[in-house]
């Protein structure tokens, strides 16, 4: 659009994967520049995972005769020829074209596109170079919209990535040569946890299912699918029908676990709203890789799900600190008869809690006192529980003695130990690893006014108003002031105590 407004020359091409394809908003995209009719090259980027794989020889020659000029311009020049003869031009016209559409229906594959206005061509090799070389010059000489179906081989010239793609979608650092990771993981991450949990209780209530969007493996639900696949349910690159679906089977009497990466969550906030809590309907939302999630990069940082969630009337919001509180958590959204939110991170467990599996329910909006202190408290919530818990050890050095609580529960959030904390009259110093626009600290600070507090000094820690880019979760970390080091530092500076690094660090 920009392109034809501004007069521009220049070529439009959109590359969209077979699993994207999925997504409305691709179909919403297909539909509306077919309607348009504008110069636009889409290319599909099919790796033959849900796609169907390329039809062979067949295809090939067609596409070659399509795509070729030749073809086009003496199809172009006899549909002008036909179309100018005198009452019988139009008609044949009208029975060539349907004899070629025809045609194209019963020997090529892309007879779907072709009715939403596009020109299908393909499939054809997407590793062949010098074949994609002819086509790409093919196909720009070309008006109107125009699709290229490509296919691929995901994990294309390394052997152990073509031998598991599903592994190597996203990898650690690895020796190259035998394909291993430098790094053994732990036995157990978050989302195991949440595997291990919803199993568990899934062999007990018959009625709870679990549902992903295209994401089986990285949200834990792979054994889940093999143990129980009638209730196991994958709708692709889908989120928004993810959620909708869940309210339906919700609405029928079925508990639905929807497990999805807190930020792919942000494309389905309108079916949270209005068709799961609106209803208040019995939807569990287990949002995975909540918070930084270090080499995945800018987009997939899950810093934002606390805010656009804790808005919603009806909507629970629970936060872990650690394993056992996770799975207690989820046993509190399974019993709960509202929606529910747990939010956990990519990152591995400690270990502490050997009988994590046995955690009963915890109760919503009630915190855990962690340390009991004097003149300063420290609210955190998830990840950042054991880093305010480190740093205050630490700043008993500089003659400060904070108490830590650990609020575990984001909305309803406990207000009574508001009211103990206005009572011992201490600053406040709340700690997230979540954007503050709106996140956890706001929260504090809003449910402080809202009891009618008597005014105290606050210090929030978290992610200022940015997007957080692409690097090890630790140094991010480190860079944002959010490990115990940087949370010393800023408290100490909030009480006015000076501190050397070497104190810090030591």
């Amino acid at each position: 659009m920009a392109r034809d407004l501004l007069k521009d020359y220049s070529r439009v091409v959109a590359i969209v994967g077979d699993g994207g394809m999925t997504a409305g908003m691709s179909f919403e995209a297909l539909n509306h520049a077919g309607q348009l009719q504008k110069d636009l090259l889409v290319i599909l980027n099919d790796n033959a995972w849900s796609i169907s794989k390329n039809v062979g020889a067949m295809s090939a020659y067609l596409n070659r005769i399509i795509t070729g000029q030749f073809y086009n311009r003496t199809k172009a020049d006899l549909e002008r020829l036909i179309g100018s003869l005198p009452s019988v031009g139009p008609g044949i016209l009208k029975a060539i074209h349907k004899s070629e559409e025809h045609f194209k229906g019963m020997l090529i594959p892309g007879t779907w596109f072709e009715e939403l206005g596009f020109r299908y061509f393909g499939p054809i090799d997407g590793h062949n170079l010098f074949e994609l070389i002819d086509t790409f010059e093919s196909v720009k000489k070309l008006s109107g919209p125009i699709l290229l179906h490509c296919i691929t081989q995901k994990g294309k010239g390394y052997a152990p990535a073509e031998e598991a793609p599903l592994k190597w979608h996203g990898a650690t650092p690895f020796d190259k040569i035998v394909g291993k990771p430098h790094k053994k993981a732990s036995e157990k991450a978050y989302t195991d946890i949440f595997s291990d949990v919803l199993a568990c209780e899934a062999r007990k209530d018959t009625r709870l299912c679990a549902i992903t969007a295209a994401m089986a493996t990285g949200t834990g639900l792979a054994g889940f699918a093999d143990e129980f696949p009638d209730r196991f349910f994958d709708v692709g690159i889908a989120e928004q029908h993810a959620v909708t679906m869940a309210a339906g089977m919700a609405r029928g009497g079925l508990k639905p676990v929807t497990a999805i990466y807190s930020t792919f969550l942000q494309r389905a906030f309108d079916q949270i709203v209005h068709d799961v809590a609106l209803q208040n309907l019995p939807v569990i939302f287990a949002i995975d890789r909540a918070g930084l999630v270090g080499a995945d990069g800018a987009t997939h940082q899950g810093v934002f799900d606390m805010t656009f969630l804790r808005m919603i009337p009806n909507l629970m919001v629970l936060v872990p600190s650690n394993e056992a509180e996770l799975a207690g958590m989820l046993r509190t959204a399974f019993a709960h008869g509202g929606p529910v939110a747990v939010r956990y991170p990519r990152i591995n467990i400690t270990g502490d809690y050997p009988n994590w599996l046995e955690t009963p329910p915890i109760p919503a909006g009630k915190c855990d006192v962690l340390r009991r202190g004097s003149g300063i408290a420290i609210l955190a919530i998830g990840t950042m529980v054991s880093e305010s818990l480190e740093a205050a050890e630490k700043l008993g050095r500089f003659g400060l003695n904070p108490w830590v609580i650990n609020m575990r529960s984001l909305k309803p959030l406990d207000r009574e130990i508001l009211h103990q904390l206005a009572e011992e009259k201490v600053d406040l110093v709340t700690v997230e690893e979540h954007t503050l626009q709106g996140g956890f600290g706001s929260a504090v600070q809003e449910a402080w006014q809202e009891e009618g507090l008597p005014p105290t000094r606050v210090l929030s820690l978290g992610i200022h108003d940015q997007f957080v880019e692409h690097g090890a979760r630790e140094v991010i970390l480190q860079r944002l002031g959010l490990d115990s080091e940087g949370i010393i530092k800023s408290i100490a500076s909030f009480a006015g105590v000076r501190v050397a690094y070497s104190a810090v660090a030591g």
